[in-house]
């Protein structure tokens, strides 16, 4: 009998794990409270920003004033992993800026120290400048030049090109920031958009179009900017852009996929996906009740690996949504 009831239990305790995981599904769980309950609250206080290492599914999580943490579980379990080099929050969702090709992480922080690291936070960077709202990072070249805007600077564009040691601004009434390399930069004022082949000494007029968002995306050499136009792209660092595929409203991303086709964007609507390169789009999430997807607020992430999707904006918890 003994034998009979352990052998049941066996099977039973799995079925139970299943169907507790089946319960998240199609809807948005908090996953940061084991973390959150172990500090004092305030205007601040809780989680502020999230991403993802799009190769391993992987999670990042700020909590505000206190670092950053990691899980390699879905968002199951947290450690602090930032060495007490990361400190204060993200105020935008294009804070966290995380390599394409994974492990390499930098993050862009306010009221706090920023750093960088190139081995999924074993060791980390400290930054010799902080207190930046969001940045470019080139990925692609050297993944040492951080391209950046200073906090409430009157938009002070600030460049590094060895991970953080040194800075040099570049002028001021800045709102978007891009860079294929260290000396390719494509940048946004109140309107359109400029480029820079020398680092930002001097500049160009490329696009008169206005991308909502604040920072864009590379992935394999080709540029992107969400618009409610459809994804803004060029093929030639930035000389040239045009529209590919059909409106989409979006602010955040393209996240990319397993394969080039499938990319991801947020915007009021919630997520957004696409699987022929943005010539259809079809909503798959909406946002966390009492989220918005704008400039100044919530970090948004996409897990591709096990098709996650993350919320963590300033004075909340971080929610899963697990389709």
């Amino acid at each position: 009998m003994c034998r009979s009831m352990s052998l049941l239990g066996a099977f039973v305790l799995p079925l139970v794990a299943l169907r507790a995981a089946d319960e998240d599904k199609g809807k948005w769980v908090p996953i940061s409270e084991s973390v959150t309950a172990k500090f004092k609250a305030g205007p601040f206080a809780k989680t502020a920003g999230v991403t993802v290492d799009p190769t391993t599914g992987d999670v990042y999580m700020v909590v505000s004033d206190q670092g950053m943490w990691k899980s390699t579980d879905k968002g199951g379990t947290f450690e602090r992993v930032d060495g007490k080099t990361i400190g204060g929050r993200c105020e935008t969702g294009f804070a966290l800026n995380f390599d394409p090709a994974g492990k390499r992480l930098m993050c862009f922080m306010i009221y706090g120290g920023s750093a960088s690291t190139e081995d999924s936070g074993k060791t980390w960077a400290a930054s010799k400048v902080s207190h930046l709202d969001f940045g470019a990072v080139d990925w692609g070249a050297t993944g040492k030049c951080f391209l950046s805007i200073r906090h409430e600077s009157g938009g002070t564009l600030t460049i590094t090109t060895d991970a953080g040691k040194t800075w040099t601004d570049l002028g001021k009434g800045f709102v978007r920031v891009g860079l294929f390399d260290e000396k390719i930069l494509v940048c946004g004022k109140a309107k359109g958009l400029v480029r820079s082949e020398d680092g930002g000494k001097t500049w160009a007029d490329v696009s008169d179009v206005t991308p909502p968002g604040y920072v864009m995306t590379v992935k394999d050499g080709v540029g992107y900017w969400p618009t409610d136009k459809g994804l803004l792209v060029s093929k030639d660092k930035g000389k040239t852009w045009e529209v590919q595929g059909t409106a989409v409203p979006a602010v955040l991303g393209p996240y990319f996929g397993k394969k080039p086709e499938q990319m991801i964007v947020v915007g009021k609507d919630g997520f957004q996906e696409t699987l022929d390169a943005g010539k259809t789009w079809k909503k798959v999430a909406a946002l966390p009740e009492g989220f918005k997807a704008g400039g100044v607020g919530p970090n948004y992430a996409w897990d591709p690996v096990n098709d996650i999707f993350y919320a963590s904006s300033m004075g909340k918890e971080t929610f899963r949504f697990k389709r």
